[in-house]
Formats: structure tokens, C-alpha cells, sequence
């Protein structure tokens, strides 16, 4: 008995970007799944606010400083990291290990920054609720942004052995790519809520 194939699948690419990658959308769960943590958090520290007039409850003022360094790196890679998408799209296998390496120190350097972050808080996570708030808040950020540190680094890696050969790794990138921007994007309403909030009161 011959058997013949119905269609030919040949031709069909073996990786996509964007929302033709079913690890795009698996990214996006993710991201949703992380948001509503952020929102939780960021829910309770606005729910306690709004127990106490005077919200940091005679804590000193957190030094805004280091906050704000992180906030500035944070933009000034957004600028690389959709450069880096583009590249990523081309194939363009030098361009791309350039950007993964570019945002590899972008990613390193808010975390030795927010080294110094978490003193400048200027109150510990058990003195008060407020404390305990600005801690989760920073703490919780800083795993998202350890978490992609980690995976840029090892994606750069990656890209300079064989297996950066591989398409499917360009796909990769661009998974990277938009997790970063989610990392960079929450950082905003934290930044907020932990330096500037209080000082309205």
C-alpha cells in the first residue's frame, strides 16, 4: 500500500515573533499571572495608605536617589532593547549578540544600583507596615528583574555557541525583548507609590 502525503509542510517556518509564537503568548501568561502580583501589592500598600493620615507612620522619607538612578537606566534601555528586537527579526546574528550583551550590562546595572536602593529605604521591612510594604514592593521587582537579568545572560550565551545558529533563538530574543519592556513598565507605579506618594502627604 503507497502512502502519499496530503500537504506538504516543508516551507512552513520553524519559529515566528510576536503573537505568531505560541511562546510569545506563554510569555504574555506569564506576564499577566506577575501583573496581578504587582497589583495585589500595590492594592494592599493604597488599602493601608488609607488607614493611617499620616502614611509612613513618622518613618523618615525614603532617599529618592538610588529609585530614581534605576528609573533613569531603565529608559535610557528601552532605546537597545527595541533595537535589539529588529536586529532579532533580520537574523542578524552580530547585531544581536551586540544588543544582548548592550542589555546585559542594562540589566546588571539597575541591580547594583538597587544594592544601595534597599538602605536608602531608610526603614526596615519589620518596623511597620509601611516598612513591610516598601520592602515587598522592592523586593518583588527585584526577583522580575533578576529573573530577566538571568535569562538575557544565558540567552547571550547561547548566541555565541551553535545553538545561536538556530532560529528558533532569534524568537527567543524577541520573547526577551518584551518581558523586558513588562519589567520596565511595572517599575513606574512602584517607583511612584515608594518615593513620591508619601511625599504628598
Amino acid at each position: 500500500m503507497s502512502e502519499r502525503p496530503s500537504l506538504d509542510l516543508s516551507d512552513l517556518p520553524t519559529f515566528r515573533h510576536g503573537p505568531r509564537s505560541p511562546t510569545w503568548w506563554g510569555t504574555l501568561g506569564f506576564m499577566a499571572l506577575e501583573g496581578m502580583g504587582f497589583a495585589l501589592a500595590a492594592g494592599a500598600y493604597l488599602y493601608l495608605a488609607t488607614l493611617w493620615p499620616n502614611w509612613r507612620l513618622s518613618a523618615p522619607e525614603p532617599n529618592h536617589w538610588p529609585g530614581t538612578i534605576v528609573t533613569i537606566l531603565f529608559i535610557i534601555s528601552v532605546v537597545p532593547n527595541h533595537m535589539l528586537h529588529g536586529y532579532a527579526k533580520q537574523c542578524a546574528i552580530v547585531p544581536v549578540r551586540i544588543g544582548l550583551v548592550v542589555m546585559s550590562l542594562l540589566g546588571l546595572a539597575p541591580l547594583v544600583v538597587r544594592w544601595f536602593e534597599f538602605p536608602a529605604l531608610n526603614i526596615y521591612w519589620d518596623t511597620n507596615a509601611y516598612g513591610s510594604m516598601l520592602w515587598v514592593l522592592l523586593g518583588l521587582h527585584t526577583t522580575h528583574l533578576i529573573t530577566d537579568v538571568g535569562d538575557t545572560i544565558v540567552l547571550t550565551v547561547l548566541m555565541f555557541t551553535r545553538h545561536g545558529y538556530s532560529g528558533r533563538r532569534f524568537g527567543d530574543v524577541g520573547d526577551n525583548v518584551f518581558y523586558w519592556d513588562f519589567v520596565v513598565l511595572t517599575w513606574i507605579p512602584i517607583y511612584l507609590l515608594i518615593y513620591w506618594m508619601p511625599r504628598l502627604g
